[in-house]
This record gives C-alpha cells, sequence and structure tokens, in this order.
C-alpha cells in the first residue's frame, strides 16, 4: 500500500479559566461515532483547511490558511467566535504513514478571556464539554473517555499550568513542537509562518 499524501488542517484547543480561576479547562468536543477519522472520539475543534481559506494576498501558504481554517472550524463545530491574532502555534502534527487517512495538522492555542456559549452541529460533532487537561487524562486513562494521540500529548504539555498568563507565556518561547520530528510536512518559513 503506497503512502497517502496528507491532507493539511488545523486545530484549535480553545481554553478558559474555572469559575475560582484556580485551574485552565479545554473544551473537548465529541465526534460521531459514524465518522471514519476519530469517530466517537474527544477531540479539539479543527479540520482540513479548504481552498477558500487561501487568499490571494497570501498564495499557496500554508500558515496563514491554517489560521482562517482554525477560525472557521471553530465557528462550525463549536459555534465560537475567535480572533485570527490571538491565535498561539504551538504544535504540528503528521499522521504516520501507512494509514487510510493522514493529515497535517497546525495546533494552535486560543486563550479566551469573556465567557462563550457552545453549540456543536448535532452532526460531525454531538457533545461538548469543559474540562482541565488532568480530568481529561484520567478520564481518558480509566476509557471513559477516547482521546487520539496528538489530543493526548498537548493536554499533558497544558496540565502543568494553572494560570492562564503562565499557559500564555510558556507557549509564546517555548519551539513548536513538530510530530514526527523534522517532518517534511512542516517548512515553517516556505509555509508563510512568522
Amino acid at each position: 500500500m503506497s503512502d497517502i499524501e496528507p491532507v493539511p488542517a488545523a486545530t484549535v484547543v480553545v481554553l478558559r479559566a474555572t469559575e475560582n480561576k484556580s485551574d485552565l479547562e479545554v473544551l473537548l468536543l465529541r465526534r460521531n461515532s459514524s465518522l471514519v477519522f476519530h469517530g466517537g472520539h474527544w477531540v479539539f475543534p479543527g479540520g482540513r483547511i479548504d481552498a477558500d481559506d487561501f487568499d490571494q494576498a497570501t498564495g499557496a501558504l500554508e500558515y496563514p490558511a491554517a489560521l482562517k481554517a482554525a477560525v472557521r472550524e471553530t465557528k462550525e463545530e463549536a459555534g465560537i467566535d475567535i480572533d485570527e491574532k490571538q491565535l498561539i502555534h504551538t504544535a504540528h502534527w503528521t499522521t504516520p504513514p501507512r494509514l487510510p487517512r493522514r493529515f497535517c495538522t497546525w495546533f494552535f492555542i486560543y486563550p479566551l478571556s469573556e465567557p462563550v456559549s457552545v453549540v456543536v452541529d448535532n452532526d460531525e460533532i454531538l457533545e461538548h464539554r469543559w474540562i482541565t487537561p488532568r480530568d481529561a487524562l484520567a478520564q481518558a486513562k480509566a476509557e471513559t473517555l477516547i482521546i487520539p494521540r496528538p489530543t493526548t500529548t498537548t493536554l499533558r504539555g497544558i496540565e502543568k499550568h494553572r494560570k492562564m498568563e503562565d499557559l500564555v507565556a510558556a507557549a509564546k518561547k517555548s519551539a513548536i513542537h513538530v510530530f514526527p520530528e523534522n517532518s517534511d510536512y512542516y517548512r515553517p518559513q516556505q509555509m508563510g509562518c512568522p
């Protein structure tokens, strides 16, 4: 079986402070179990980069298109309007070879400063929950939540932070996590990534 070329995609880790401001929660969405890719899994909002996400000003540059896809997918899957300028690029994941579906996905975090209402489409996404990274990881370990590896790894990176400002500061100064390391599908300068 020959390797399938990965499809460019974008994912957004939407974060908020807990009500008492002592911890952080992430937004997880449960995908419809009838979907071929990660059906029934709990994931962050996201999806493929569409042709319309590329604009004439940036041409075929993937990073600006990923920002637009991140905004669009967050609106489509969770009903939340986000500001592209507040997205913080943290990781890039490429699905391993020899799988039937492959993506090369730009990961962003998005810190919320105001409360939002989440509205899922009840088609691709069936439900949502706000959950601390620790609780999500504990439930994944107990197999009460099914979480894909990139989501799990991202949650592990977030769980040590309790304050939004600490997480944002760490994310802005940390190197981008690239999986696999030296991926041919992550060429930041050529893709328009600052």
